[in-house]
C-alpha cells in the first residue's frame, strides 16, 4: 500500500545532503503514481459534466489523505496562472510548502482538464472537513507565534500524527511545561499529556496547530482537563522536588 511510503516533504537537494535521497525517491514515485491515480479518478468518474462524489474514494485508500493533497496542491501551485482554478482553491494550495525544484515537481502535476480538476481540489476540502478534525479555524488567532502554552490545551497538527491515529481525541494535549511553552526560547520542547488516553509525551512547539479555543473544548475533554489541571495546582502547592523528595 501506498500509504505506507513515507511522505518526503523535503527537496532532492536537501535529502542528498541528509544522506536520505532513497526516502526521497520512494516519496516521489509514490507522488507520481497518486497524479497518475487521480487522472485514472477523473477519467472514470467524469462523465463529460458531472464529477462523482466519490471520485477521490479509490485515491484516498490507496495513497491517503496527505500524500493526495500534496499532489494537488503542487499541481494548482504549478498551475497558478490558470484561471479556471478558484481563488479559494489557490489559497488553499499556497497553504502548503513544496519546496522548489521545477523539474520533478511537474512530473507529478495532474494534467486532467483544469475546470474539472478544480472540482477534484473541491471535492478533496470537502472530504477533509468531513473528517471533523481540529484546525486553525478553531485555534486562537497566534498571528506573531505570542501566546504562551503552558496550561494550555493545544491542538495536535494532523500533518505531526499518522493518518490512523486522525481522531479528536488523539489531537488535544495539555501542556504542562518545556521551553517550548515559549514563543521566543530556544528550546522547542513541551512535555505534555494526551486528554484522550493520558498518554505523557514530549513534542514540539512545531507540531501544534495552536491553543484551541474554549468553545470548541468537547465535553469529554472538560473532565479530564479538570483533573489535569487539579493536579498541577496540588504539585505547585507541596513546593519544588529535589532528589525525588518533597522539600
Amino acid at each position: 500500500m501506498n500509504t505506507d511510503v513515507y511522505l518526503y516533504t523535503h527537496s532532492a537537494e536537501v535529502a542528498r545532503q541528509r544522506d536520505e535521497l532513497s526516502l526521497w525517491r520512494a516519496s516521489h514515485r509514490a507522488n507520481i503514481a497518486c497524479k497518475q491515480a487521480i487522472e485514472g479518478a477523473v477519467r472514470q468518474h467524469f462523465d463529460g459534466s458531472h464529477l462523482d462524489s466519490d471520485c477521490l474514494n479509490g485515491v484516498l485508500q490507496e495513497f491517503g489523505y496527505k500524500r493526495t493533497a500534496w499532489v494537488l496542491a503542487n499541481t494548482v501551485q504549478q498551475l497558478s496562472w490558470d484561471g479556471r482554478f478558484s481563488r479559494r482553491n489557490k489559497e488553499w494550495a499556497a497553504k502548503t510548502y513544496i519546496p522548489s525544484d521545477a523539474r520533478h515537481n511537474l512530473e507529478f502535476v495532474v494534467t486532467s482538464h483544469p475546470a474539472v480538476l478544480d472540482g477534484v481540489v473541491d471535492l478533496y476540502r470537502k472530504t477533509y472537513q468531513e473528517l471533523g478534525l481540529f484546525g486553525p479555524d478553531q485555534c486562537e488567532a497566534d498571528p506573531y507565534s505570542s501566546l504562551d502554552y503552558t496550561g494550555r490545551v493545544l491542538v495536535l497538527s494532523p500533518d505531526t500524527l499518522k493518518e490512523s491515529c486522525w481522531t479528536l481525541e488523539n489531537q488535544l494535549w495539555f501542556a504542562h511545561d518545556g521551553f517550548g511553552c515559549r514563543p521566543n526560547a530556544i528550546g522547542r520542547s513541551i512535555r505534555c499529556t494526551c486528554l484522550g488516553d493520558g498518554e505523557m509525551a514530549r513534542w514540539n512547539r512545531t507540531d501544534f496547530t495552536g491553543v484551541l479555543k474554549e468553545a470548541f473544548l468537547p465535553e469529554w475533554a472538560q473532565e479530564k482537563l479538570s483533573a489535569l489541571r487539579g493536579q498541577e495546582q496540588t504539585s505547585a502547592a507541596d513546593g519544588p522536588a529535589m532528589g525525588g523528595m518533597t522539600m
